[in-house]
């Protein structure tokens, strides 16, 4: 093999500078010449491919975002979308692919291996919604930002004596609920996988009111119900003032931890040197403490399965 691209694709994570860091520079390593695409699939399909160096990824292993820029491509989704990104691999004479994104990248990529194209896949998404591996890369920089934001919010709130809503991201996930509210203590936490009751929130509110608590963190998965319509019902049955905080993408950005950093860069090394060895349509993952590979395919079909024990320590401790 004597070319390999690489591309990132879907929202970005932190983490993915440090794969394409990794990729690039273990491709130079084995006098491979590394490619890469601008804008993902999309980028694919223009033939938006330039050859990168050593200099192309100086300075970026700090930077949270993606050096290469990431969308969402609905022309790949078409057989036509398809076969004009194979055609454009091929007119570059390109024989291997590492992509980085969530569950739609890698059925992209899935879809490429078909047709012929070495492919690897590697997981970057804050949401850690994807079930064959423990974590993905950007996840735990995800969670810092939100915990840093729950002790600010406590801050403020105990001086106003309010309670606070954080919403924050995960779609159908509430990983990065209940991972930071576990570690930034909120009181009440509420997951698509968990049916929430109102009246234990309020219940919740009101006894840590009465015993001198200022204070009253409630960190909520989108896509749930809206934060202002929690806060009215919230406010109606307590009298509590309740203000809402949306993080929004800000969860997205901010300097990749040291363990998103060390992941991404095992994972880009490890996937250049399985395509050295013509391995393709593999996903690496993130499992007990090492970095292991299943096919695309059986990625794509894995169920992602919810910590309920995690969960009920959240309600032990919140007390």
């Amino acid at each position: 093999m004597k070319k390999i691209a690489i591309l990132t694709s879907g929202g970005d994570s932190p983490g993915m500078n440090p794969v394409i860091r990794a990729v690039v520079r273990t491709c130079i390593y084995h006098n491979i010449r590394i490619y890469g695409v601008k804008f993902g699939y999309d980028g694919l399909i223009k033939g938006d491919i330039f050859e990168m160096n050593v200099s192309s990824v100086a300075d970026i292993i700090q930077k949270g975002g993606t050096i290469l820029g990431s969308a969402r491509s609905k022309e790949f989704m078409t057989k036509d979308g398809q076969e004009k990104a194979v055609q454009s691999l091929k007119d570059n004479g390109i024989e291997g692919l590492v992509v980085l994104g969530g569950d739609g990248t890698f059925r992209g990529a899935n879809v490429l291996s078909k047709y012929g194209i070495k492919t690897i896949a590697i997981p970057c998404t804050i949401d850690n919604d994807m079930g064959y591996t423990d974590y993905t890369i950007g996840f735990f920089t995800s969670v810092n930002t939100v915990i840093d934001a729950i002790s600010k919010l406590r801050d403020t709130s105990s001086s106003h004596g309010r309670a606070n809503i954080l919403e924050v991201m995960g779609r159908k996930c509430g990983d990065i609920a209940l991972n930071s509210g576990l570690a930034g203590g909120a009181e009440s936490i509420i997951v698509p996988e968990v049916d929430f009751d109102i009246d234990k929130v309020c219940n919740k509110i009101v006894s840590g009111r009465k015993r001198g608590k200022l204070h009253h963190i409630i960190v909520l998965t989108e896509g749930i119900l809206s934060p202002y319509e929690l806060k009215r019902q919230i406010q109606e049955k307590t009298k509590i003032d309740t203000r809402v905080t949306v993080l929004g993408h800000i969860q997205r950005g901010g300097t990749p931890s040291s363990f998103d950093r060390i992941i991404a860069s095992q994972m880009g090394s490890m996937s250049v040197k399985l395509l050295l060895k013509e391995q393709t349509n593999l996903a690496l993952a993130f499992k007990n403490n090492n970095i292991e590979y299943i096919t695309i395919e059986d990625a794509v079909s894995s169920k992602k399965i919810f910590n309920k024990d995690l969960y009920d320590i959240v309600d032990e401790l919140s007390i």
